[in-house]
């Protein structure tokens, strides 16, 4: 029972938006390290995110029964049930919210409050309703890295812009490529996703641009001074190292093994990325 009140929460995500958030902080702080205020920025964002999780696996556990890889949660198949999912949704929300506005900031609880509501309430709707529900998620998908730099900080600037540009750019790519690589599910579930509604040949041209996007506003990052060169040289190398991938799908006809690759590099990609940036301030 623990473990399906556990996987209730999507942990993958957590993990995920745990290693974006502490290198939003670890990015700015550069002389000294607030452990105390960085261990509930990461606790504080988890629970968040993990309240809208299990809100979204309650709006989408009809979906889910229509897909293989889902129809097995425990939403579906009723091993929790509806009301007690409601209620523990709610309890992790509120102590979430609660850690940020009392050990962090309000600005940061701003940050989270803006990123549950794009994703359980406009990710929830447009992913049924229309082919940019994957452009509508990345805003929720992209907030942690902005939590983190704005924990340490207290400020909304430029850098925390540029880590939002670069956090999107990625995560189109990266969904773009599960929608590719999951593509009989999504169509069971009739979700219009933009390979179904557009094409894999439409949606592999987006994916170059997305990848050439999040190398640029990386570049950025450097050009504007707020990191090293040795940062640009490694986010440089991974990132080439994911664009040739991505480049490759446009000849390729094995789509499904080729989807499931550039996903697997693009978690490398976020990983070193996240490492790079906690770091790159101290790297010339």
């Amino acid at each position: 029972m623990f473990k399906d009140y556990y996987q209730l929460t999507k942990p993958g995500i957590i993990y995920a938006n745990v290693l974006t958030a502490a290198a939003g902080f670890l990015l700015v702080s550069t002389s000294h390290i607030k452990g105390w205020l960085l261990l509930t920025t990461l606790v504080g964002t988890s629970l968040v995110i993990a309240s809208a999780c299990v809100f979204n696996n309650y709006i989408d556990r009809g979906l889910d029964a229509k897909m293989a890889r889902t129809k097995r949660r425990a939403l579906v198949s009723g091993r929790i049930p509806v009301h007690i999912a409601l209620i523990y949704a709610t309890i992790l929300g509120l102590a979430g919210f609660a850690v940020l506005l009392v050990w962090v900031n309000w600005l940061t609880a701003l940050v989270g409050a803006v990123a549950f509501v794009d994703y359980v309430i406009f990710y929830g709707w447009a992913k049924r309703k229309s082919v940019h529900g994957t452009l509508v998620g990345t805003v929720a998908g992209a907030a942690s890295i902005v939590a983190g730099y704005t924990a340490a900080t207290g400020l909304l600037d430029r850098e925390a812009i540029i880590l939002l540009l670069i956090l999107a750019s990625w995560q189109m790519a990266h969904f773009y490529a599960i929608a590719i690589y999951r593509l009989e599910d999504y169509k069971a579930a009739g979700l219009p996703v933009w390979p179904i509604k557009r094409g894999i040949a439409d949606t592999k041209r987006y994916m170059v641009g997305y990848v050439l996007a999040f190398i640029i506003a990386c570049f950025l990052l450097t050009v504007f001074n707020y990191t090293g060169y040795i940062f640009l040289a490694v986010v440089a190398l991974v990132s080439c190292y994911w664009l040739v991938l991505v480049l490759d799908g446009l000849q390729t006809k094995n789509n499904k093994e080729w989807a499931r690759q550039v996903f697997l590099r693009s978690l490398i990609v976020i990983v070193v990325l996240s490492g790079a940036l906690m770091v790159g301030a101290r790297l010339s």
